[in-house]
Parts: C-alpha cells; structure tokens; sequence
C-alpha cells in the first residue's frame, strides 16, 4: 500500500480537492487497493470542519468527492505516509522544518514539480477553478508516475 497525504495551509481547499481527485483517479485507473490518500494542513485553525463550499462545488461540478475533515499535519505522518505532496513552497518549507529526519524530508515534494497551485481562498470562485485545473493536471500525473512504479513491482 502507498500512502500520500496532501497539504495545504488550512486544509480546506486544495489539499481537499487534491485527495479528492487523487481518490478518483486512483479508483478510475483499479489501483483503489494499492494507494490511500488522506490530506492536513500547515495550520490547524479550520481543524474539524469540512472543504470550503466553494471547493466543494468546484470539484462536485467535475465529480469529485470532498467529503473529509481537516485537520493539521501531525509529527505521526511523517512516518505514516509515504509520500507528503504540498501544494505551494511555503507549506514544502513548513513540512521540512518540522519533519524529525533526513528520511521524511525526502518524503516531500511539491504536486506541480516546481510550481506552486495558488491558494484560492481569498479569490472568487474562479480561483478555485483555476486551482482544481492545476490540481487535476498534477494528480494525473502523480497517478501515472504511481501506476508505473506500482506494475514494476508487481513484474
């Protein structure tokens, strides 16, 4: 099983969106059995509460599913997870400064290689779109790199 948790600074965007269209990428393509994604924030303000309404109705419009709770990274995930995928470089550097080991911080990588997926939150609705199509671009190919990686070690 390959776990990958998404982050992002509230958890009520686009680490929502990004586990939501991870979830359904990973299910189209039968590897549902194979990888489990979870997301978390950076901050643990919104903890408890579900996706922003405009997240949901973003990604809802496209079917994907947004129905977890946030909830702020935990010292445990770094160990739990496999695969730590941050959305923007501040939250990379907040990852990196909190993970306990050299081994962790090798876990983190940001979803669009080098890019950032710009926080929405303060934008119109617009901005949650343009958030959900960097995301789905990202998400595809993260569940293309896992589908080969997962056959390889099935050959």
């Amino acid at each position: 099983m390959t776990r990958i948790l998404f982050v992002c600074t509230g958890n009520i965007c686009r680490s929502p969106m990004a586990e939501g269209v991870m979830q359904k990428l990973v299910r189209d393509r039968g590897l549902a059995d194979q990888v489990a994604i979870d997301s978390a924030g950076t901050g643990g303000w919104h903890a408890g509460e579900p996706a922003d309404p405009r997240a949901v109705a973003a990604a809802g419009a496209r079917g994907y599913l947004l129905d977890g709770m946030a909830r702020q990274v935990r010292t445990a995930d770094f160990g739990d997870f496999d695969l730590i995928v941050a959305m923007d470089h501040d939250n990379v550097r907040w990852l990196r400064d909190r993970a306990p080991d050299r081994e962790a911080r090798l876990k983190i990588r940001l979803l669009l290689g080098d890019a950032d997926v710009p926080d929405p939150y303060s934008g119109p609705a617009s901005a949650f779109e343009r958030a959900l199509d960097l995301i789905v671009g990202g998400c595809r190919e993260l569940v293309d790199e896992l589908s080969d990686g997962l056959s390889d070690r099935a050959s």
